[in-house]
């Protein structure tokens, strides 16, 4: 027993063990950690005081073990600092040898054992946990003792000590400034005597009683009224204040809550008391307010959804609920006037001596009838009450629509089971319908479903009970002319107590009367009927709004799965889709990529065929051209396995019966797509070659860019339905991109050649703007072909012959396509001294016979595109001259040899509405055309706009018929802007001359 009073955690100090003693102690200690390692705490020894005090700075020690003496002092000196230190450290003081006079002087300095020089391990032992246990008892008292101090001077409390017998043995601060006194005046008072008891009503005798009950050991709680005006702590000035009353008024009585509980000594024997009172005047002036209208709000105010009716024993009301007529249809004063509760509930509605016995008696069910006649089943509970001269309370319920409420509900639900395994939407409305009977009660019904693709509402589902009342539904249009389709449109449910009065009724013979129709969201509508008028009410219309709203949610169920369904279709087709726009968009990348680094046609179709073949992309492609008699289509160059050579030669490529798809191309022009070789396998021969060679598939995409046809490229998959819409429009794209790099390679090399084919047609379009022009100004008009291109068109140098540069101003004023048109020169004189550049145009070097000429000059057009000349030279081709008379226009284009002339044919007659090929003959660049050439490629376009307006203006004629400064105000730039623009100008051509070329300076011969 004595073995388990160390504590598991105990820590104990052993302080001063000399060598005499080291043998004795070690061996107890080994004896008590192998014997007890379970129990013993922690054992620490140091050999002085000053090491003794450093540990109990450091850490905590339940006990203190020292020897007589410690190396470095007296051992009971030891004892006696510790003691100063800490007055409630166990301390064992172990003598190795010494009497009881040592013993007795140990205690005094505060040991707290004492073990005699002949110590044995076991008398240490017990020893040390007497100490522990000492010492842990008086630690414990002494947070007891604070605990309890903490509670007793609580400002907020007032507090006393009493003994068992009542006595007063103190009183903490607030109990005694309230009363102004000091402990000395209440100790050994009785508590029941106190002043503040006095002033309570039976304060003493109701304060005796509790404090003896507390002597016996019971907890006592009492509620004591005072007159506060003469008790400091109870002051009611205050509460003057917060009621609003001024200082002066009387002192109200304050409510202390009186508590005394027993204290006890480890015997159980009750001691002491401690009395306890606290200020609850508020708490107990709301407690009495409530009790004073806990009843009435109790009753009424909770339980407003019902009616509350309260009699006196006599069943006369005395309180009627505000809300009666929601049940009965009468008002306050209609109830009244009844007299007694048995008129309204009728008699006998309640065992009045079961009611003295029970004081309450529910769930009374009964039959009232309201105002109008109709019959209600209530549920009523009857209490007995005392509020307001009132003793019996009557609390009704009507419970007439929640029976029939809880029916409809539970078919409702059943139907909603149903409908979770519904799969299309015509067996959700045989559902609604066929459950409707046992969810509404009416013996009518009827659906419409909306049909997207007619616009039309189809009757799907009818009872039996709307087939004899009715006759079948017919379709009806989702518009205003019928009740159907206005609910649908607008989407708000139509309730009718006589549907006959309605004037969009559609069938007048109808046995239906009350009628009540409710959309279905986006998916139809719900019709609900009866042959008795008026057959809806508050309930039954909830119903239908519920059982329509479950339909609504079944439809909406399926329409999402279906539309899900076809989601997931529509996901798997576009990521199908997408990885073949993948794969074709990766070929068109490599394709571009080839066609920015190609130099001559062939190199562009070769890379085109063999980036369509390659990775396994297509089987075979190729690209053909038809030839001169445009019979039938050639092979220019292809890609692919050997087997896509062997099917050109097996097949009929003539473009007169073309049906194989890169033939029809090239005759029609069109992309051609062939998504499966086998249809119609028999009817044409080359599908079967195909076939024989897997082609399962076929697109032909014309190589055309600008009216201009350069051939034909087929591509052969070994799938069917390989080219999609997506494909298609990528391959007729990549067609398109394909003639424009042929384009531009025949532009470059159309500039590298000096062979062309000069064509030259006559153009009897009416339309053409020279051909208009020259008809209404009656003159001549041409050009050479030189074109300068701005942002929103091209300028045209123009010669008018035979007529006044004013009158093509005036014949151009409404053409839209002419821009603007500004007259530069006007030959209205002789010209027996006019300029000599007429006679270097003409040639001879002459300066002209001085005849009288015809008027004439230059006129400067701004054209809005397109114009033709920008259309041929997209193709390589140049636009020679332009000659329009009234009668006639003769337009001379130049082809190089690289280009097809054929093809330029094409673009020239696809320009105008009627044109004639009326020459065709070969030429060569000529010197000439090379220095005009060399010189527009050194010129700026301001340097050659402001020569060209020089020239035309006459300032280069001799004598000059504009000057200098009349060009310059025309060009809207200074005099010297234009000289220097004029000298560079002839600088660069006399460069080229005489530098570059190597003119001589006598090339031209001598005037004499």
């Amino acid at each position: 027993m004595a073995s388990e009073g160390i504590a598991d955690d105990a820590r104990v100090l052993a302080v001063g063990f000399d060598a005499e003693h080291a043998g004795t102690a070690t061996g107890w200690w080994t004896d008590r950690t192998e014997t007890t390692i379970d129990r013993i705490g922690d054992i620490e020894t140091v050999s002085g005081a000053a090491a003794a005090f450093e540990a109990l700075e450091e850490r905590h020690v339940d006990c203190v073990l020292t020897a007589q003496p410690p190396s470095d002092g007296d051992g009971i000196d030891l004892v006696e600092r510790i003691r100063e230190r800490d007055p409630d450290l166990p301390i064992v003081y172990a003598a190795r040898e010494g009497d009881e006079s040592l013993a007795a002087e140990t205690v005094a300095a505060g040991a707290t054992e004492y073990v005699p020089s002949e110590w044995s391990g076991a008398a240490l032992t017990a020893a040390l946990e007497r100490a522990i246990e000492r010492g842990t008892d008086r630690r414990n008292c002494r947070a007891r003792a604070r605990q309890f101090g903490a509670v007793f001077d609580d400002p907020e409390t007032y507090a006393w000590v009493l003994d068992p017998d009542g006595s007063v043995r103190r009183a903490n601060e607030p109990a005694l400034e309230a009363i102004d006194a000091t402990e000395a005046d209440v100790r050994g008072r009785p508590f029941p005597e106190l002043t503040w008891w006095q002033r309570a009503e039976a304060g003493p005798t109701i304060l005796r009683s509790a404090v003896e009950r507390a002597a016996n050991g019971t907890v006592v709680h009492r509620e004591v009224e005072i007159r506060a005006g003469d008790v400091n702590g109870l002051s009611d000035e205050s509460v003057g204040n917060e009621d609003g009353s001024d200082g002066d008024s009387e002192p109200q009585p304050r409510t202390l809550e009186v508590t005394i509980r027993p204290v006890r000594d480890d015997s159980g024997a009750v001691v002491s008391l401690l009395a306890q009172a606290s200020d609850v005047t508020e708490r107990v002036e709301l407690e009495r307010e409530l009790r004073d209208s806990e009843e009435l709000h109790r009753v009424t105010l909770n339980n407003m959804t019902d009616t509350v009716l309260i009699t006196n024993d006599e069943g006369e009301f005395t309180y009627v609920c505000p809300n009666v007529h929601f049940i009965f249809g009468y008002d306050d004063d209609a109830i009244h006037e009844m007299g007694t509760i048995d008129e309204l509930l009728g008699p006998e509605l309640y065992d009045r001596e079961a009611l003295e016995a029970e004081g309450v008696l529910t769930n009374i069910e009964c039959t009232a009838t309201d105002r109008a006649g109709r019959e209600h089943t209530l549920l009523v509970n009857v209490r007995e009450v005392s509020i307001q001269d009132g003793t019996i309370l009557y609390s009704c319920r009507d419970v007439t629509k929640r029976k029939r409420r809880e029916e409809a509900l539970t078919a409702l639900h059943r139907t909603a089971r149903e409908l979770l395994y519904a799969e299309s939407e015509r067996e959700i409305a045989d559902i609604v319908v066929d459950d409707a009977t046992d969810v509404l009660d009416l013996e009518a019904s009827g659906a419409y479903l909306f049909d997207r693709d007619e616009n039309v509402l189809e009757p799907v589902a009818t009872s039996p009970g709307l087939n004899r009342l009715n006759g079948p539904l017919t379709p009806r249009r989702a518009n205003p002319d019928s009740i159907s389709g206005r609910v649908f449109v607008e989407g708000d449910a139509e309730f009718f107590a006589d549907v006959a009065d309605s004037a969009a009724l559609a069938n007048p013979a109808t046995d239906v009367r009350s009628a009540g129709v409710v959309p279905l969201g986006d998916h139809g509508v719900f019709l609900v009927g009866s042959s008795e008028i008026d057959a809806f009410d508050d309930v039954t219309r909830e119903l239908t709004d519920l059982l329509a709203a479950t339909a609504e949610a079944a439809l909406d169920r399926v329409a999402r799965e279906r539309t899900l369904r076809e989601r997931d279709r529509e996901l798997q087709r576009q990521n199908r889709k997408l990885t073949r726009l993948d794969r074709v968009n990766e070929i068109i990348r490599e394709i571009d990529a080839a066609l920015v680094r190609a130099e001559t046609r062939e190199e562009i179709e070769a890379a085109v065929c063999e980036r369509l073949t390659s990775a396994d992309r297509f089987s075979f492609a190729w690209i053909g051209t038809t030839d001169v008699a445009d019979e039938r289509l050639e092979a220019n160059t292809h890609g692919g396995t050997g087997r896509g050579r062997d099917y050109l030669d097996s097949v009929s490529l003539s473009l007169s019966e073309a049906t194989e798809p890169a033939a029809l191309t090239a005759a029609t022009r069109e992309v051609t797509v062939v998504s499966n070789v086998v249809d119609r396998l028999r009817e044409e021969p080359w599908r079967s070659e195909a076939l024989s060679r897997e082609y399962q598939s076929v697109a032909g995409v014309p190589l055309a860019y600008d009216e201009f046809t350069y051939g034909v490229l087929t591509v052969y998959a070994d799938q069917p339905d390989a080219f999609d819409g997506v494909t298609r429009t990528v391959l007729a794209e990549l067609g398109e991109t394909i003639a424009s790099a042929i384009a531009a390679v025949e532009r470059k090399q159309a500039l590298l050649t000096d062979s062309r084919t000069r064509l030259e047609f006559d153009v009897r379009d009416e339309g053409f703007v020279f051909s208009r022009l020259a008809r209404r100004a009656d003159c001549t008009l041409s050009f050479d072909g030189s074109v300068r291109l701005h942002e929103n068109g091209a300028s045209v140098f123009t010669t008018v012959e035979g007529g006044s540069p004013q009158a093509v101003v005036d014949a151009a004023a409404d053409l839209v396509a002419v821009e603007g048109v500004q007259v530069i020169d006007s030959d209205d004189v002789s010209n027996g001294d006019r300029r000599d550049s007429d006679n270097e145009r003409d040639g001879d070097g002459n300066g002209g016979s001085g005849s009288a000429e015809a008027a004439g000059g230059t006129v400067l057009l701004e054209l809005s595109p397109p114009f033709l000349a920008l259309q041929l030279a997209d193709h390589g081709v140049l636009l020679r001259s332009v000659e329009a008379t009234p009668e006639a226009t003769r337009v001379v284009v130049d082809v190089p040899r690289t280009v097809d002339a054929g093809g330029s044919v094409d673009v020239v007659s696809s320009a105008f509405a009627d044109v004639d090929l009326h020459a065709k003959r070969s030429v060569d660049r000529t010197t000439a055309r090379d220095l005009r050439a060399e010189l527009l490629e050194r010129l700026t376009e301001r340097q050659l706009e402001v020569v060209q307006l020089a020239y035309y203006s006459g300032y280069f004629t001799s004598p000059r018929e504009r000057s200098g400064e009349d060009v310059a105000d025309a060009l809207g730039i200074s005099p010297a802007a234009f000289y220097r623009h004029i000298r560079t100008v002839q600088r660069k051509l006399f460069t080229i001359l005489f530098d570059e070329i190597g003119l001589p300076a006598n090339a031209a011969p001598a005037v004499e």
